[in-house]
């Protein structure tokens, strides 16, 4: 059996696909098949996922770190990092696995909620205004 994936928009489509989704759980039970069903807040959409890359560049392409230009990925580390922590969520500072130095283990952006990308999002537009990034990339609520 292929896994089933399900969005659920409001209460009366919800409660018809939860209908169906019982009724469909019932058969594989009663065949002798084990089911598991997880049920989670909706992550980023395609459209947020490319405003979010949008804003990232843009700072990468315009602002230097610690001496030098950076890749996107460094920056999203970074703005995902100082992000979490103006939103007190805890960081792990380990260390590396090889010895040498120190690794950050933070929040992963493909499993943030819509509401977490545009809180994300607009942290990342302050704070590239206050460091002089002129964005490409139109700065909307998309939660």
């Amino acid at each position: 059996m292929e896994p089933l994936r399900i969005t659920l928009y409001n209460a009366q489509q919800g409660g018809v696909q939860l209908q169906r989704l019982c009724e469909m759980a019932k058969a594989h039970l009663i065949a002798g098949r084990r089911m598991v069903v997880t049920l989670k807040p909706a992550t980023r959409t395609d459209e947020m996922n490319a405003r979010l890359h949008a804003t990232i560049s843009d700072v990468a392409k315009q602002v230097e770190w610690a001496g030098q230009k950076r890749d996107v990925e460094t920056w999203k580390r970074l703005l995902v990092a100082a992000w979490s922590r103006v939103r007190g969520e805890p960081l792990d500072y380990l260390p590396a696995i090889d010895g040498h130095g120190v690794d950050i283990v933070f929040h992963r952006t493909s499993k943030m909620t819509q509401a977490e990308v545009s809180e994300l999002c607009e942290f990342i537009y302050a704070w590239g205004v206050d460091h002089g990034v002129k964005f490409t990339a139109p700065e909307r609520e998309y939660a």
